[in-house]
């Protein structure tokens, strides 16, 4: 719930409610407060609001109170913007880094954000709702209006062996550090994999290798901490397969 400054409605919020012309939208007690409370705004203040599937819509509130509120939407401010079916898996970390990169993968335009429990991983439970919450703050601040989800926490194993006949899978792999490993150009569903602080175990760098779908690239002559990595192969994937 932050503001944007744009000819749109300057406050934006997520809501998880249908919108469209004259609908009325009840607020969250959060949603109330964080309006009525912290943004000190009142009946008759126009709201940018979306779901995720209906675009942004400018809404006018109707109703103001402590616990709770209703707005109106009046008019469609901009279309449903989906990403291109980008999923990135990533091995989680140190709790702010981590945070960092469901933030990142937001902004950046990911469809689904897969935290994965690889061999090395040192974190072995996350706070998944906590984490979506970062993905929803992340949509309202770049003007986005697609939220990707944020997936439970899966073995990495489990995930490759089940995975898509039909999806890309590029492997960030830091053995490939200035070797100049380059992206092959394609199209459909993709999927990035970055690793953990300790790198991928022989077992499963046998079990990447084994899938067709899996093409192994380099980030470049340096080897990235993991959240740099998954800037780095965002930005790498957008700009030659995405919406960039």
């Amino acid at each position: 719930m932050v503001r944007l400054m744009s000819n749109r409605a300057k406050i934006r919020l997520f809501v998880e409610h249908p919108l469209g012309e004259e609908q009325s939208v009840p607020l969250s007690r959060e949603a109330a407060h964080y309006l009525f409370g912290v943004m000190r705004q009142k009946t008759g203040g126009e709201v940018a609001l979306f779901n995720g599937q209906d675009g942004e819509w400018t809404a006018t509130i109707v109703e103001a109170g402590k616990r709770g509120g209703v707005l109106e939407c009046k008019v469609q401010a901009a279309p449903q913007q989906d990403p291109p079916d980008l999923w990135l898996l990533f091995a989680p970390i140190k709790k702010a880094r981590t945070d960092f990169i469901v933030e990142k993968a937001a902004e950046l335009g990911a469809s689904r954000i897969c935290p994965v429990q690889s061999d090395f991983t040192n974190s072995e439970r996350i706070r998944q709702d906590r984490l979506q919450a970062h993905a929803v703050e992340a949509a309202e601040q770049c003007g986005g209006t697609f939220v990707p989800p944020v997936d439970a926490l899966q073995k990495l194993s489990a995930v490759l062996a089940s995975w898509p006949e039909d999806r890309d899978l590029i492997f960030c792999d830091e053995a490939l550090a200035g070797e100049g490993a380059a992206l092959s150009q394609g199209s459909g569903p993709v999927a990035i994999l970055i690793g953990p602080e300790g790198g991928f175990s022989d077992k499963e760098r046998g079990q990447i290798a084994a899938m067709p779908q899996a093409q192994a690239i380099s980030l470049g002559p340096r080897i990235l901490r993991a959240d740099t990595a998954a800037v780095a192969a965002l930005t790498l994937v957008q700009t030659a397969r995405g919406d960039w």
